[in-house]
């Protein structure tokens, strides 16, 4: 299951979650974004003991700011709510379970 995650949801989506989160910052112009999102969403069907999240940049613009996003599709993997993990680009699936 993927959660869209906005900054009203965020510390209680993200940074409280108990279990590592992998969030997508993603644009619907973007075309990486666009190749990376079936990937993205593989992973979180196959991958239980990971809470994956999607944050659109252009309606959440204060949250890329926040977390630094200058490139998308950015992911960045959050452990006890710090930055564990971070990639910038398209990235294969083998990459992303890497990251986690």
């Amino acid at each position: 299951m993927i959660t869209t995650v906005t900054k009203e949801n965020f510390d209680q989506e993200v940074l409280m979650a108990k279990e590592p989160v992998l969030v997508d910052f993603w644009a619907a112009w973007c075309m990486p974004c666009k190749m990376l999102s079936p990937i993205v969403d593989q992973v979180a069907s196959e991958r239980s003991d990971v809470k994956v999240c999607k944050i659109n940049i252009d309606d959440e613009g204060e949250l890329a700011i926040r977390y630094g996003v200058m490139s998308i599709p950015t992911l960045i993997v959050f452990k006890n709510g710090e930055i564990a993990n971070k990639s910038i680009g398209l990235i294969s699936k083998e990459d992303i379970l890497a990251l986690l």
